[in-house]
């Protein structure tokens, strides 16, 4: 337990607070230099083979390249990385934050370098950032295009969705490296979405079972069947002489015969 606080207080002397400000920040810049010489973001991409042959920086640099696209949804993009990135950091704290960007980040490399000629991006690992955003504010609703309003709920199913297609039609690179982006999501949440399924499985039950019991019948005939669900205008009467005393409908409460425990036999 002492090993593990030491390395917990370690971790948060090393974390990086405001992570995100510096993730958009070289994003955006590497956006216009993309725009001036957009050969430049080929040398930043992380493709394993080339860091065998000595190109380190890919390994660091690949987080750096921005959005694809029309520049200006890329800059919402990187708003949106921004607002969502600094949420998650003042909901779990610096240190927490960092952990879940550093797992994402370790895994998306390892999945890279099992198909060393592929090309890994980060646009797996934002992806994950906005899954974890989504879980935890779902409700909060994103202007799309600025003027439709849509909650992040919905978007984060349109990911998954669009996740397991891409798994569904997709070669083994890209599996892996949406398994290693999703990687860090399952760890934070996978428990309390576990717990969550198993709630709603005991809810269920607990539903069906008072449905069952509310639409059960009170009494019920002993000689014939009948209910007070199947014959509402039946008149039910319980025989005192009966042990224990039992129902009979109007029909057969004079014609029965009594019956007896083996006790009273």
């Amino acid at each position: 337990m002492k090993s593990r606080k030491s390395g917990q207080r370690v971790f948060e002397q090393f974390a990086i607070k405001n992570l995100t400000l510096y993730l958009v920040c070289a994003q955006g810049i590497f956006l216009f230099l993309g725009l001036a010489q957009p050969g430049v973001l080929q040398f930043m991409q992380l493709v394993p083979q080339a860091v065998s042959e000595g190109q380190y920086w890919r390994l660091l640099s690949f987080l750096f390249t921005p959005p694809a696209g029309n520049p200006i949804f890329a800059a919402f993009a990187l708003y949106l990385l921004y607002f969502m990135g600094t949420s998650l950091e003042a909901q779990w704290g610096t240190a927490r934050y960092n952990l879940y960007v550093l797992i994402g980040y370790l895994m998306t490399v390892a999945a890279a370098f099992v198909f060393p000629y592929s090309l890994a991006t980060n646009g797996f690992l934002t992806g994950s950032i906005f899954l974890a955003f989504a879980y935890l504010f779902p409700d909060y609703q994103i202007y799309l295009f600025f003027i439709l309003p849509v909650r992040v709920k919905w978007l984060a199913l349109l990911t998954w969705l669009f996740y397991g297609y891409e798994v569904f039609i997709g070669d083994w690179a890209s599996r892996l490296l949406i398994l290693a982006a999703v990687t860090n999501f399952l760890v934070f949440f996978g428990p309390s979405i576990v717990q969550q399924v198993r709630q709603g499985h005991r809810k269920t039950r607990l539903q069906t079972k008072s449905i069952v019991d509310r639409n059960a019948p009170i009494h019920v005939c002993t000689v014939c069947g009948v209910t007070d669900k199947s014959h509402p205008t039946m008149d039910f009467r319980y025989c005192r002489k009966c042990e224990p005393p039992v129902a009979y409908c109007s029909e057969h409460l004079a014609t029965h015969t009594h019956l007896d425990t083996p006790a009273a036999a």
